[in-house]
């Protein structure tokens, strides 16, 4: 069965931006002029994928916005001959695939958003595509998961290895065997295990490809310590009786969940932005004189 449908959970609070959190989504916060959940659609547009459903929270009506038609705008760049920020907004709009949302009213925990997907997904496969992370890759991750669903048509989720003392950061996996090049059969997915006891240093990242018996497990899955219902827990549920398999992303991370690595996002983007890439390179290669000139004067 063809995968065209993707999960998008939109609903956290996003704390680790405070205070420009506390009332404009992490998920528009933007990377040079783009806000980062629109990263995340357009790589499940050039994945293949048809309808979206966005899961979202209180003061998130702004991602609607974003992706809704603005007449009023349209119009006042029309009379002032703007016609590149014209076609621009036209692109955002018209973008050739469906959006849909619903609402997580409590902040559950990320397999009770997915689990609200279940009439949207109904018996078909899906990804999820978190929006904290953007990949780059000459073919888009969420391509490549589906591509491995084409041919072993099980559930597959994103890894890569990450140092060792930050595994108990992610959801990490316990690897059985290779079965082929960069798929993982997998023994066991354990949730931000403490370091000493991680079972290796491949971390679960934001991409995953799962078959809709996943929803029936979610409905049984016992919340955590802190009450939520963890996907990871609802995924290692499900490889004990289909298999699920672990695909190593070779391409390349942006962590935008966190001010550092958004930051260096940033700065990456910008150096690659036409309109922002000569003044930024010259900037940062005189800040990095200046930078280097002051060690000098303070060591």
């Amino acid at each position: 069965m063809k995968v065209r449908k993707a999960i998008i959970p939109a609903a956290g609070l996003g704390t680790r931006f405070m205070p420009v959190t506390k009332a404009m989504p992490k998920e528009m916060l933007p990377i040079v002029d783009k806000p980062t959940i629109q990263f995340i659609v357009e790589e499940a547009k050039k994945s293949g994928i048809e309808d979206i459903l966005i899961i979202t929270g209180k003061n998130k009506r702004p991602i609607e916005d974003h992706f809704d038609s603005n007449p009023e705008l349209e119009q006042n760049l029309q009379e002032k001959g703007k016609t590149g920020l014209l076609k621009m907004s036209r692109e955002i709009t018209h973008l050739g695939i469906n959006i849909y949302y619903t609402r997580q009213p409590y902040p559950a925990g990320l397999g009770d958003a997915i689990a609200r997907g279940r009439s949207f997904v109904g018996d078909e496969p899906f990804v999820v595509m978190l929006g904290d992370d953007l990949m780059m890759d000459e073919v888009p991750l969420t391509k490549q998961l589906i591509n491995r669903y084409n041919k072993t048509h099980a559930s597959t989720i994103a890894v890569m290895k990450v140092p060792h003392d930050e595994v108990s950061k992610y959801g990490v996996i316990e690897p059985a065997s290779e079965i082929m090049s960069g798929l993982i059969n997998v023994k066991s997915f354990v949730e931000k295990p403490d370091i000493d006891k991680a079972p290796s240093d491949y971390a679960i990242i934001g991409r995953y490809l799962l078959t809709p018996e996943i929803f029936g497990i979610l409905a049984n899955q016992k919340p955590d310590k802190g009450g939520e219902i963890q996907l990871t827990d609802a995924i290692d549920t499900m490889n004990k009786t289909q298999r699920v398999f672990a695909h190593v992303f070779e391409g390349t991370r942006h962590d935008v969940g966190n001010k550092e690595s958004y930051l260096e996002t940033s700065i990456e983007y910008g150096l690659k932005h036409p309109e922002t890439r000569d003044a930024l390179r010259k900037y940062i290669i005189e800040l990095g004189k200046k930078l280097q000139s002051d060690k000098h004067k303070n060591s």
